[in-house]
């Protein structure tokens, strides 16, 4: 197949620093490439050239700015080539105009989470216009899907789910670890008010009070309002957690941090469709502690691979999974242990590529 990939206009491809979206994209281009002819275009940057070929995907860059503009320049690419199928990644409103230009071609929605489907980027009519114009919906999660399904009963019959993956060959289990230092909790996002640092923070001041260990926080992400981190800084010193911010680390980088961790923690306080950092701390051999809403019940498995939090508001709860990891060193390998195989087993992009690959052949 000829599969074109419409990225979004807000970040490159590849994302120079991170973009959980860009970055899907890009590993499963790769491994779709294997078989088929795949083309990307993404927006243009300074650091990149307009076309450029990665392990076989041709990625071609036109000019952004506003949604409108970068539109505009994606369908100027498009006139008068032939695809056997585009994929649209996250932007609905850009599946009327493409599906115009190619009438007789499949056009797939792929949804991230529901962000691009609701206010403000989206009037609950115009997001349902999108759905209802793409042939297949990709969902990356059955909570996604389940959400998609009961806001858009329309489309409902064309939304299909697929997870997914990680880069196994790069996000692998540390060497031995050094049991004498600090036990490290690992957390790896964006810092903004529904990630839920604060609780994974006020969890560690408790924790500390019965762990036989020194606690050691790792915050590795940036924020779009420096005001929000700093202020997440100043609570770490006000609890007197010991707590290093590394800031925005480029996602090529990324595994080195997670080889750090002890535990990796995911305090989300609001819905997950997927939650990627968790199945790159699995592949990393880092059990995971995480809240259970949303599609992170579909990869975090309670008491095998890590611990949901059901009442993940509470500090607390979060300081009990963190001081049971931090004192039971056996529980913790068994957790990692079964964290790698899972992540062999069901998230690699080989995976996830093989069953997109499969439901877009059965539909063109």
């Amino acid at each position: 197949m000829r599969i074109l990939i419409v990225a979004p206009e807000q970040i490159p491809v590849p994302p120079p620093l991170g973009g959980s979206v860009e970055i899907t994209i890009l590993a499963l281009a790769k491994q779709l490439a294997r078989k088929h002819r795949v083309t990307i275009v993404s927006r243009a940057h300074r650091r990149y050239p307009r076309h450029s070929v990665i392990d076989g995907v041709h990625i071609h860059r036109v000019p952004s700015g506003t949604r409108e503009t970068y539109l505009s320049n994606v369908k100027k690419f498009i006139r008068g080539k032939s695809f056997d199928l585009v994929q649209v990644d996250n932007r609905p409103r850009f599946v009327g105009p493409i599906k115009q230009m190619s009438p007789g071609t499949p056009v797939s929605l792929f949804l991230h989470s529901l962000t691009f489907v609701s206010p403000p980027y989206a009037t609950r009519s115009s997001a349902a216009a999108g759905l209802s114009q793409a042939d297949i919906v990709i969902a990356n999660s059955t909570s996604l899907k389940k959400q998609l399904s009961a806001r858009f009963p329309g489309s409902a019959g064309k939304i299909r789910k697929v997870w997914l993956g990680v880069d196994t060959l790069r996000f692998t289990p540390p060497g031995k670890r050094n049991s004498d230092r600090a036990f490290t909790v690992l957390f790896a996002g964006r810092v903004i008010p529904r990630k839920g640092v604060p609780v994974l923070l006020k969890a560690i001041k408790l924790a500390q009070k019965s762990a036989r260990r020194p606690i050691q926080a790792i915050i590795a992400g940036g924020s779009p309002r420096p005001g929000y981190s700093q202020r997440m800084r100043a609570l770490a010193l006000k609890l007197r957690v010991n707590a290093r911010f590394l800031g925005t680390v480029p996602h090529r980088r990324i595994h080195r941090v997670f080889r750090k961790a002890d535990v990796f923690v995911c305090p989300s306080q609001k819905h997950e469709a997927f939650g990627l950092v968790n199945v790159e701390a699995m592949a990393s051999g880092v059990p995971v502690i995480a809240s259970s809403n949303g599609g992170i019940k579909e990869i975090v498995r309670h008491n095998r691979n890590g611990i949901l939090v059901r009442r993940y508001r509470q500090p607390q709860s979060f300081a009990t999974a963190i001081a049971k990891l931090a004192g039971n060193k056996a529980l913790r390998l068994r957790m990692a242990r079964a964290a790698r195989r899972d992540s062999l087993r069901q998230f690699s992009w080989q995976a996830t590529a093989a069953r997109l690959g499969r439901i877009y052949k059965a539909r063109t």
